[in-house]
C-alpha cells in the first residue's frame, strides 16, 4: 500500500458529495451528483433514497477513477448526511416509500400526540428537545396513521446516510449524533430510550444499533464493490449527521469551538464537553461526533435554500449572463447584491420558506419581504434575502446563553454559502465576531473521511485528526461601521415574525 486514502460521502439535500483524501487531508478527487426534491403538498418535502444511492455509486466511480487513486489504498469510508429523514424498508431491504426529509412540516398533529403520550417535561428530560415536525419520530407516527399498509410492511427504519451504509455493507447501524435527531434517543445515555419507544408504541427492533461516530460498522460487500469500484472488505465507520460531521471538517471538536453553516439550512453550532440544554428546547442539544461529548446548535431551515429559491425563481437574467461569461451564477449574484447598501433600501426578508425551527419552533411560519416598494429592484430583493438569512442565524446565536453556552469569539464558516465573501462579511458584521474559513470547504465530506481515519487507526482520536489536517484559509473581522448600520435592521427583523405569525397561521388553514 503506497498511501492511506480516506473517502467521505456526504448525502445532502441538493446532492451527494463524494471526496477522497490522503492522510494529510489533501483532496485527490471530488464528485457531486444532484437529485430532485419532491414537494407533493405545501410544506411537504420528500426524496427518493434510490437517488441517494445512485448518486453515491456515481460519486465513488468518479473519485476512484481519478488519476493517482488506487482503490486498494482506501483504508476507510465515512458517511455524513442530512438528518431526520425517514427511510422505511421491508423485510427484504426494499424501500417502501419516498423518504420524508428534515424540512417536511406535515406532522404538527403527531407532535402534539408525542407530547401528550410522553409528557412535555419528560420528553425534554430524555431527548433534550420538544416534539418537532422535522424530527423522525413524528414522521413515523404520520406514516402509521395515514399509510398503515406501508407501516405494516416496515421492518427497518433508517436515516438517509444509514441507508447508504446498508447498501454498501448490508449492516443496519446509525451513529449517536444522527440518532440524536430522531427524538427517540436518550441523549445523556447515548442509546435508544425504551420509555419513549413504549409510549409511542414503536418496536425497538425497527431501529438500527447505535454506535459512536468513529466506530467500524461493517465492510464493503462484493455486490457494492462491483457497482462502485471499491475494494471488498473496506471498512465503513459510523459517521455523523451533517452538522456533527461538518464540525469535524472545520475543527470545531473542542469545548468552546464553534462554526456557522450556510448550506441548504443554516446552523450555528458550538461543541461542548458536557451536556448543555436550553430549557425551552429552542436550540438542539445532541451527541457530538467526538465520543462521549456533545454539541448545541440552532437551525434555520431555509438559508442557502432561500438563495437557491431566489436564483431558480427570479434570476434567469443573471443565469444567462453568468453562462455567457463562463462564471458561477452565485458569484455574479454576490456582485449584484454588493452594489446595494446595507438595509436594501429599507427592505427586510424573512427566510421561513419551509416553516422555522430556531427560534420559533413553528412549522406554519412562512417567508416574506417586508417594506417592498416600487423603488426596489431584483438586486434589492436579493440583498434582502442574503441579509435575512444572516439575521436568522443571529437569532439562533442569541439563544446560546440560555443553555449556559458562551458564544464563540471566532466562528468558522462552512457550507456552500461560506464561499461568498459578501455573506461571510455580513456574518462577521451581524454576529460581531471574526469569521474564519478552513482551507478545505468540504465540511461534512472531510469530517466523515477523518472519522473513517480514526476508525482505521490513521489518527488516534477525532481532535488529533483535526489537528493533523485542518488549516485556516481566510479571516474576516467585523467592520464596526457595518455592524452599527445592520443593528437597527436586525432589531426590526427580530420583531417581525411575531407580528405576522397570525397571518401565516391563517393562511395555512385556508383551502
Amino acid at each position: 500500500m503506497s498511501q492511506q486514502l480516506l473517502i467521505g460521502i456526504d448525502i445532502g439535500t441538493s446532492g451527494t458529495k463524494t471526496a477522497i483524501y490522503d492522510e494529510t487531508g489533501k483532496r485527490l478527487a471530488v464528485h457531486t451528483e444532484e437529485y430532485p426534491l419532491y414537494q407533493p403538498q405545501n410544506g411537504w418535502a420528500e426524496q427518493d433514497p434510490e437517488d441517494w444511492w445512485q448518486a453515491t455509486v456515481k460519486g465513488l466511480q468518479a473519485v476512484l477513477g481519478a488519476d493517482g487513486v488506487d482503490p486498494y489504498d482506501v483504508v476507510g469510508i465515512g458517511l455524513s448526511g442530512q438528518m431526520h429523514g425517514l427511510v422505511m424498508l421491508d423485510e427484504n431491504g426494499n424501500v417502501l416509500r419516498r423518504s420524508i426529509i428534515w424540512c417536511d412540516g406535515r406532522t404538527a398533529e403527531e407532535c402534539d400526540e408525542i407530547t401528550a403520550l410522553v409528557g412535555k417535561d419528560r420528553l425534554m428530560e430524555i431527548t433534550k428537545s420538544p416534539a418537532l415536525t422535522g424530527f423522525t419520530a413524528s414522521k413515523i407516527l404520520w406514516v402509521r396513521k395515514h399509510e398503515p399498509e406501508i407501516y405494516e410492511k416496515c421492518r427497518h427504519i433508517l436515516l438517509p446516510k444509514d441507508y447508504i451504509r446498508y447498501k454498501l455493507t448490508g449492516e443496519l447501524a446509525t451513529d449517536v449524533s444522527d440518532a440524536s435527531g430522531m427524538q427517540l434517543l436518550d441523549i445523556a445515555k447515548r442509546d435508544w430510550s425504551q420509555e419513549v419507544l413504549d409510549a409511542l408504541s414503536i418496536d425497538r427492533s425497527l431501529l438500527a444499533r447505535v454506535v459512536e461516530s468513529p466506530d467500524v460498522t461493517g465492510t464493503v460487500t462484493a455486490e457494492a464493490a462491483t457497482l462502485t469500484g471499491l475494494d471488498v472488505g473496506t471498512i465503513v465507520v459510523g459517521g455523523a449527521g451533517d452538522n456533527a460531521a461538518a464540525a469535524v471538517g472545520c475543527g470545531a471538536v473542542r469545548d468552546g469551538y464553534g462554526f456557522t453553516t450556510i448550506g441548504t439550512s443554516g446552523v450555528v453550532f458550538s461543541h461542548c464537553k458536557e451536556l448543555r440544554v436550553d430549557p425551552d428546547g429552542r436550540i438542539h442539544s445532541f451527541c457530538a461526533a467526538v465520543p462521549g461529548e456533545y454539541h448545541v446548535m440552532g437551525v434555520t431551515l431555509a438559508a442557502g435554500l432561500s438563495l437557491r429559491w431566489f436564483r431558480d425563481t427570479f434570476s434567469a437574467v443573471e443565469q444567462a449572463e453568468a453562462d455567457a461569461d463562463g462564471r458561477d451564477v452565485y458569484a455574479l449574484m454576490d456582485d449584484k447584491a454588493a452594489e446595494i447598501p446595507i438595509g436594501a433600501n429599507r427592505l427586510l426578508f424573512l427566510p421561513h420558506l419551509m416553516g422555522e425551527r430556531t427560534p420559533h419552533l413553528d412549522p406554519a411560519a412562512r417567508g416574506a419581504w417586508i417594506g417592498l416598494s416600487a423603488s426596489h429592484t431584483r438586486a434589492h430583493c436579493l440583498r434582502a434575502v442574503m441579509e435575512g438569512v444572516i439575521y436568522s442565524l443571529r437569532d439562533c446565536l442569541t439563544l446560546f446563553d440560555a443553555a449556559g453556552v458562551s458564544a464563540p469569539e471566532v466562528m468558522m464558516a462552512c457550507g456552500g454559502g461560506a464561499v461568498s465573501p459578501l455573506w461571510r462579511q455580513m456574518l462577521a458584521d451581524v454576529l460581531g465576531c471574526t469569521v474564519r474559513t478552513a482551507a478545505s470547504n468540504d465540511g461534512g465530506a472531510l469530517g466523515a473521511a477523518l472519522l473513517a481515519g480514526v476508525g482505521a487507526g490513521v489518527y488516534p482520536s477525532v481532535p488529533a485528526a483535526c489537528d493533523a489536517v485542518i488549516r485556516t484559509r481566510s479571516e474576516q473581522p467585523p467592520i464596526p461601521q457595518n455592524s452599527k448600520a445592520y443593528e437597527p435592521y436586525y432589531q426590526l427583523y427580530h420583531k417581525t415574525y411575531a407580528a405576522i405569525r397570525p397571518v401565516c397561521h391563517a393562511l395555512g388553514e385556508m383551502d
